[in-house]
């Protein structure tokens, strides 16, 4: 979760295809756009942003304690969301993989512009290079970007194989948290009919973006909603707020998110020739951990692990705030101001691989795999 004046939305794409002279196994990549809560790294070449994840104590838990600019104690939910497609998926040669990643940030409405990052590597851990002053490109931007990688694969394999690529591909798309933040911080006195004509904006942005990705070749959608955001410890703190409860107004804006995405997708399937989607509801996956936290796990889902303050949710898991660290961070919600645990994004991303009809619509990412 995210708020633009800290937490830009992120796009991440990370390709892992596999390449054989006979056949390509599903999926033949996965592609993830999305907020911070995917950022595995990106923010640390943005010098000119504060939004930065590039210290400790963030990375508490990765491997060796290092910071990678993760906003997470951890993995984050990009790391589990493709470790576990990774792992349930064959593949016949794991060391045949060849990864991919071109990443930056993005905002629905903004048209920041700014030089594109790209980046090749055939393991784990990506070199990167680019325009480090970088500190927001639009979506519409991210998907020239990703244009651009679409025609050197073109370049290497030619059309009808990167056709046949990118049709078995996995689009996953994570987006909304911050404009339903900025709706209701740079608008706060906003009526009903201000609302709904912003947020009928935004679905006919995200419209097109669909739809541009399509035409690029995208066929198989992994949609992820906006959670409650209501809920982050950041919102909870706010003035004149009771920091028990969550703020209804975010969460509202949450919902309505979810079912005009919801409608948005049936819409497309019907008019666009093969494309298929999975949307998953992180609101009701997340209420779900919230209304009965001991039933997974979980102990503290109010108060960020790492922050001071109320609910440490006051200032940031930022070095110069000095900031408390909890030690049983698997017991936590929230990582920080906005961000889940490394716990917490593994149990969304099993969720949104193999869940039913309560969270998953019309079906899950694990069936949106397989789908022909």
């Amino acid at each position: 979760m995210a708020k633009s004046k800290l937490m830009m939305l992120f796009v991440s794409f990370c390709l892992l295809s596999v390449f054989s002279a006979s056949e390509v196994a599903p999926p033949a990549a996965i592609f993830i756009f999305g907020d911070s809560t995917v950022d595995v790294g990106t923010n640390t070449l943005l010098l000119q942003s504060r939004a930065r994840a590039d210290f400790s104590p963030h990375g508490v838990d990765f491997p060796y304690s290092v910071p990678t600019g993760r906003f997470s104690n951890g993995l984050n939910s990009a790391d589990q969301i493709g470790t576990t497609i990774i792992e349930t998926i064959w593949i016949p040669d794991k060391s045949a993989t060849f990864p991919v990643c071109c990443e930056s940030y993005v905002h629905f409405q903004k048209g920041y512009t700014a030089g594109s990052q790209l980046c090749f590597s055939r393991k784990r851990h990506l070199p990167r290079h680019g325009d480090k002053k970088m500190e927001v490109v639009s979506l519409g931007n991210q998907i020239q970007q990703f244009a651009a990688v679409r025609g050197n694969f073109t370049e290497i394999v030619g059309f009808k194989t990167t056709d046949t690529v990118l049709s078995k591909s996995l689009f996953i798309i994570s987006i909304g948290s911050n404009d339903l933040f900025e709706l209701v911080e740079y608008f706060p006195n906003a009526t009903d009919l201000f609302k709904a004509e912003r947020m009928e904006r935004l679905q006919l942005t995200y419209q097109n973006h669909l739809k541009n990705l399509y035409k690029l070749g995208a066929r198989k959608f992994g949609i992820i909603s906006v959670p409650p955001i209501g809920c982050c410890p950041h919102a909870r703190v706010q003035p004149n707020v009771d920091p028990s409860v969550c703020v209804k107004e975010l969460n509202e804006l949450a919902q309505t998110f979810f079912i005009e995405t919801q409608a948005l997708l049936r819409k497309l399937s019907s008019d666009l020739k093969g494309m298929r989607y999975s949307l998953g509801n992180a609101y009701e996956m997340t209420m779900s951990i919230i209304q009965d936290p001991f039933a997974f796990g979980f102990k503290d889902v109010q108060s960020a692990c790492c922050g001071n303050g109320r609910l440490n949710g006051e200032n940031p898991c930022v070095t110069i705030f000095d900031p408390n660290l909890c030690s049983n961070r698997h017991e936590f919600l929230f990582w920080d101001l906005y961000h889940p645990t490394e716990f917490a994004s593994q149990l969304a991303a099993r969720t949104l691989y193999g869940a039913g009809t309560r969270f998953m619509t019309p079906m899950n990412f694990s069936q949106l795999v397989a789908s022909y």
